[in-house]
Formats: structure tokens, C-alpha cells, sequence
């Protein structure tokens, strides 16, 4: 397989450190307001990933953190001075900041159900991890690497030779640029240097420290939970691109420093959700969350559809004409599937041939537009012909491990559809109207729907 590494900054083989078993870490949610549609074409991004890999079949461990303390309130401030976005929403709403934190994580994982991304097998929180990111920090500061300062403790960003080799943002470059962007502090050695862990009395969220009582920077947080979890070198982190610098940049730096061991092997960042132009962000005016999105009559697989159709690089423009296509691409798939044909000869040759263009596809550094291309040729050259039904829509099947976009089948037998279909008829015609339509519905929620036609009434699963 063929993955585009960030940090090499081209396409390079993607094979495990382990034969067989890939081992993955996602960026997660803040949990302080709930994710809108551009974090989740992030999540969404690791998901498809994750079944990617499965698809080719590989084993993976996947963990994406939770981040309930730390997080700045402005996405480049690099330094650690920023504001902890969760303690600024407790502030606001005068509520208590873990009591948000497990609200907004429980909206998440609401979320990302609809949207049918599967279960990480794990979700460490932060706030769980305290003692990992200490016994990191006092590494750091026993080696040089991080020094104490009012209560605080900063990483040395001078320490480390290869600091900016993923963003490109060296030191040397920060330094001419640094003019105006970053406000040194006095207790810092040098402006770039950023925060492992804060003093600060007025934080709500606090714990003990060999420093005294403060709350971990955001970096840091990371680094303890995928080295917890996936061991000091791992194969693929993932997050969008505004998670480049200083994030990742700055995980890098400090785990590297405590290890003596690359990393990550592997760095996979999507291109932003734009919308008029610009990334879709709390702060930049307008964002759709999914419940908003579902409300407008919108179903979870044609927003996943919408998330994944285009390279997960590229960035995606949102409007609700893109999704209301995806929408319609996601039927005509549905509909293929469930349609009742009747049998044509078989053509192994042709679904045997879609099935390697697909599987080629996404080796080619998970190309899903070209993979849902071949998928669409098939439908045409089936609907043309006849030939093949059943072997495409298996494959259907079997290619929507990947994609994830098609309705469940519906676990009602054929012989208890065609009874209540029956029932119905019957009420029918004792002029029942008010039965018959609530079969009707139950049919529909059921998902099968039926169709009256002057040959009789037929049903499809929906």
C-alpha cells in the first residue's frame, strides 16, 4: 500500500512495524461544545483509514484521545499561553468543567455513531492520564530537555535539532517571523518554547505536581496516552492539517526527547471542511453539527457519503447541494442492492475485475473517489446487461466494509413480510384505512418499503 506521508512530504510505502497489525493514534475530540461537521471529516478520515487497512486485511489497534484539559482557545499558540477552552465554556455557562467535558463526550460519541464510525478500541481522557504525563515531563526535565519556571515547566525547544522537520516551522523561521505573533513571557528561555505543564490558581482543574498544584499543556497529553497505549514508536498518527504545527510538531519534540526513538513512522493529516472559502471552525462564523444536519432530513450515511467522497487531502467544500447529491448517490447504491431482479447469468469475470481496480484504488493512498468510480461502473454495466446482478451486489456488500454508506439489512423474514403485506390488503378492503396505514408504517420502520402499483403491491428493503 501507498500512503501520502506528511513528514516525508510524498507518497511512500505503508507497511506495520508489526507484519499484519497496524497501529494507529487519532487526534480526538475537546470536549467542551459539541464537534461540528469539519472536526468530523477528521474523525471520519480515521475511520475510513482504519477500515481500509481492515479491508486489506491487516489487524488494527486504533486509539483516539478525548482532550477534557489543556486545549488552547487559539489553534497556533504554540508557547502554551493560551486559554483552556474547556475552563473558558465552565466560566461561561458557570458550570462545572467535568460535568461539560462527559456531556460533550457523550454528544460525541452520539455523533460519530450516526455517522457510522466505528469504536476505537480505546478513548483514554486527559484527565486519566495524569501520572504518565508527570513521569514524561520530570524525563524531560532530568535529561535538559524541559526546565522549571514560576511553577511551570517548558519544554526547550532549542534542545531539539529537528524541531520543524514536519511543519516546516524551524526555529530559524520562527524567529524571523516571530515579530508581532508570539508575546514572550519572562520566565521562558526562548518565545517557542511551550508548555508541559501550568501553574495557574485561578484553573478549575488541578492536580499535584513535583512543580506544585497546575493542569498539563496540551502537547503533552498525547504524547503519555499514545505511548501508554501503542508503545514509544507507533506506525500512523492521524488529525487535520491545522493539527500540523503546533501539535504535532510539538509531540514529536518532546517524545522523541524522552525515548531516543522515532515516534510515529507514518503522518496522515486531511484537508479542512471549507465553507465560502474558508475552514469550518467555531471561530470563524457558521458550522453545521450533525443533529442539525440530521433534523434537515439528512441521514448519517449521506453525510459520511459527503465526508468521504472526495480525497481525504483535498480540501472539501460544504454546501447543501454537495449533500444533497451524496445523498442521491447513496440511494442509487441502496437501491441497487435491494432491488428485486430477476436472476441473469453470472459474470465473475467483470466483479472480479472491479474488485481489484477498487482494491488498487485505495493502495493508491486510499483514492476513494476512483474506488466509488469503479463501483458505479459496475451498477451501469449490470443494469445495462443483466449479467452479474448477484456477484455485484455482494461485492456491493463487501466494498461497503470500506465505505460503510449502505443501509442494514432487515432482520424481518420474507414470510413475515408478505403476511403483514396480507393483513394489510385485507384492511384495505374491510375499508380499514387507519390499519392499513399503520402497517404501513411499520413496514417503514422497518425499513421496507412498499410500493402500490395497478399490478399489485410490491415491497423493496429501503
Amino acid at each position: 500500500m501507498r500512503l501520502y506521508d506528511t513528514l516525508r512530504r510524498r507518497t511512500v510505502d505503508f507497511a506495520p512495524l508489526e507484519p499484519g497489525h497496524v497501529r494507529m493514534y487519532n487526534c480526538g475530540p475537546t470536549v467542551y461544545r459539541r464537534s461540528h461537521l469539519g472536526n468530523y471529516r477528521a474523525y471520519a478520515t480515521a475511520d475510513l483509514l482504519r477500515r481500509t487497512f481492515e479491508f486489506l486485511g491487516w489487524r488494527v489497534t486504533q486509539v483516539m484521545n478525548i482532550t477534557d484539559v489543556g486545549h488552547l482557545t487559539e489553534d497556533d499558540a504554540a508557547d502554551g499561553r493560551g486559554e483552556d477552552r474547556l475552563q473558558k465554556e465552565a466560566q461561561a455557562r458557570k458550570l462545572d468543567p467535568w460535568e461539560i467535558a462527559r456531556e460533550v463526550e457523550g454528544w460525541f460519541h452520539e455523533d460519530r455513531r450516526t455517522l457510522r464510525i466505528l469504536d476505537a478500541h480505546r478513548y483514554p481522557r486527559a484527565t486519566d492520564h495524569i501520572p504518565e504525563m508527570i513521569a514524561m515531563i520530570e524525563a524531560l526535565v532530568k535529561s535538559g530537555h524541559a526546565y522549571v519556571a514560576e511553577g511551570s515547566v517548558y519544554f526547550a525547544v532549542g534542545s531539539f535539532p529537528r524541531y520543524g522537520a514536519l511543519s516546516g516551522n524551524t526555529v530559524e523561521k520562527l524567529d524571523a517571523g516571530a515579530s508581532g505573533r508570539v508575546e514572550d513571557r519572562a520566565e521562558k528561555r526562548s518565545p517557542h518554547d511551550f508548555a508541559l505543564w501550568k501553574r495557574d490558581p485561578k484553573h478549575l482543574m488541578q492536580w499535584d505536581s513535583p512543580w506544585g498544584r497546575g493542569f498539563p499543556g496540551w502537547h503533552i497529553e498525547c504524547s503519555a496516552m499514545s505511548r501508554k497505549y501503542l508503545g514509544d514508536t507507533f506506525d500512523l498518527h492521524t488529525g487535520g492539517r491545522d493539527n500540523i504545527f503546533p501539535h504535532h510538531e510539538c509531540e514529536i519534540a518532546q517524545s522523541e526527547s524522552v525515548t531516543g526513538k522515532p515516534f510515529v513512522r507514518h503522518w496522515a493529516h486531511c484537508g479542512w471542511l471549507t465553507l465560502g472559502g474558508e475552514k469550518m471552525a467555531k471561530r470563524a462564523g457558521r458550522i453545521y453539527t450533525v443533529p442539525e444536519l440530521v433534523e434537515q432530513g439528512y441521514a448519517g450515511g449521506d453525510i459520511r457519503l459527503l465526508l468521504l467522497k472526495q480525497h481525504y487531502r483535498a480540501p472539501l467544500p460544504f454546501r447543501t447541494e454537495l449533500l444533497d447529491e451524496a445523498k442521491e448517490i447513496r440511494k442509487r447504491f441502496n437501491n441497487f442492492v435491494q432491488q428485486d431482479r430477476p436472476p441473469g447469468p453470472p459474470d465473475p469475470k467483470a466483479v472480479e475485475g472491479a474488485r481489484a481496480r477498487f482494491r488498487a484504488a485505495l493502495e493508491d493512498d486510499v483514492n476513494t473517489s476512483e474506488a466509488l468510480a469503479v463501483l458505479h461502473e459496475l451498477m451501469t454495466a449490470v443494469n445495462r446487461t443483466g449479467a452479474g446482478a448477484k456477484e455485484a451486489v455482494a461485492f456491493l456488500r463487501e466494498a461497503d466494509r470500506v465505505f460503510a454508506i449502505l443501509d442494514e439489512a432487515v432482520e424481518a423474514s420474507d414470510a413475515e413480510i408478505e403476511r403483514l403485506m396480507a393483513d394489510r390488503e385485507a384492511a384495505r378492503k374491510s375499508r380499514d384505512f387507519k390499519k392499513a396505514d399503520a402497517i404501513r408504517d411499520e413496514l417503514l420502520r422497518r425499513g421496507i418499503e412498499l410500493l402500490d402499483t395497478p399490478q399489485g403491491t410490491r415491497w423493496r428493503r429501503k
